[in-house]
């Protein structure tokens, strides 16, 4: 009984070591083996969900390595020797305080989960009242419109935009150290705002008042040229649904904004604060024709 009660203690100090890892901070993880597969992002919010993953991975792995511990214990500790006339080791049964005991830990254990969880959504879904850039993004078979809308342009005085094309990937330009508001829209179907280095994607549902469900915000630390996809399979040509996440320094953002409000294109504002003006991470898929064309040289 001593022997048990120990080996209890034990997996229980186990348990309470896992579980008070899932509430860590784990910034040296970061970019490193620690971090379980899952890429380093480049916003506040990624480097929230970086640190759930990387607990919630290293509380399963000591829970699961201590099961495991006490499998082997009792396979190794009651397998049936040699010579021994007992067919079946010593039966214990209605053992309550252990019946207790492996009630409650899983409910602790989703609980803990659940507390973590739910305080990290509740931080990457939350909203400021005054965010310094707002973007409107405007999704449709098969591309994307980015819309800012607190600007104007030459002619007319018309919101700022950014339209994608069958040979263009349409680029947006945000800053960083700056809290950006991404409300988001659907002209048709189902699409999904994907940005890996976000570590985040939210579906944009038609008929969702923008203000209401289809936003979110994010607040961008490193400079740099990114990826965006449509996560959600939306018809024919889904898999041409990319763009390019452009984050540049604050004066560069306000220089460009000012390009654009002048009369300049994308891609000559671009240019005109020392960026390239065509998209850098992703290019643009063949059309029907272009592969239709390959498959004849072929």
């Amino acid at each position: 009984m001593a022997r048990r009660s120990k080996l209890a203690k034990v997996a229980g100090l186990g348990l309470l070591g896992a579980l008070s890892l899932s509430g860590c901070s784990f910034e040296d993880a970061r970019g490193s083996w620690l971090s379980w597969g899952w890429p380093e992002g480049i916003t506040d919010e990624a480097r929230r969900m970086h640190d759930l993953w990387i607990g919630s991975t290293i509380a399963a792995l000591v829970i699961g390595i201590a099961v495991w511990i006490l499998i082997a214990y009792a396979a190794i500790r009651y397998r049936k020797r040699k010579g021994s006339d007992e067919e079946l080791p010593r039966q214990t049964a209605y053992n309550l305080p252990l019946e207790v005991i492996y009630t409650i830990i899983p409910f602790v254990i989703i609980a803990v989960l659940f507390f973590f969880t739910v305080s990290t959504q509740n931080r990457v879904m939350e909203r400021s009242d005054d965010p310094d850039v707002t973007v409107q993004v405007n999704a449709f078979k098969w591309n994307w419109q980015f819309l800012y809308p607190d600007t104007t342009d030459a002619n007319g005085g018309e919101p700022i935009s950014t339209v994608g094309t069958t040979d263009e990937i349409p680029i947006l330009v945000v800053p960083t150290d700056q809290t950006i508001r991404f409300q988001l829209a659907s002209a048709d179907v189902i699409h999904s705002f994907w940005v890996p280095e976000f570590l985040f994607k939210l579906d944009i549902i038609p008929g969702n008042e923008n203000g209401r469900d289809n936003v979110f915000e994010v607040t961008v630390r490193e400079e740099g040229a990114y990826v965006g996809r449509c996560a959600e399979l939306c018809g024919t040509y889904h898999a041409f649904m990319n763009f390019e996440v452009r984050s540049v320094s604050q004066e560069d953002f306000a220089d460009y904004i000012s390009a654009r409000e002048s009369g300049l294109s994308t891609s000559d504002a671009l240019e005109s604060i020392g960026q390239p003006g065509a998209a850098t991470s992703t290019t643009p898929f063949p059309g029907e024709r272009e592969q239709q064309s390959a498959s004849a040289d072929d």
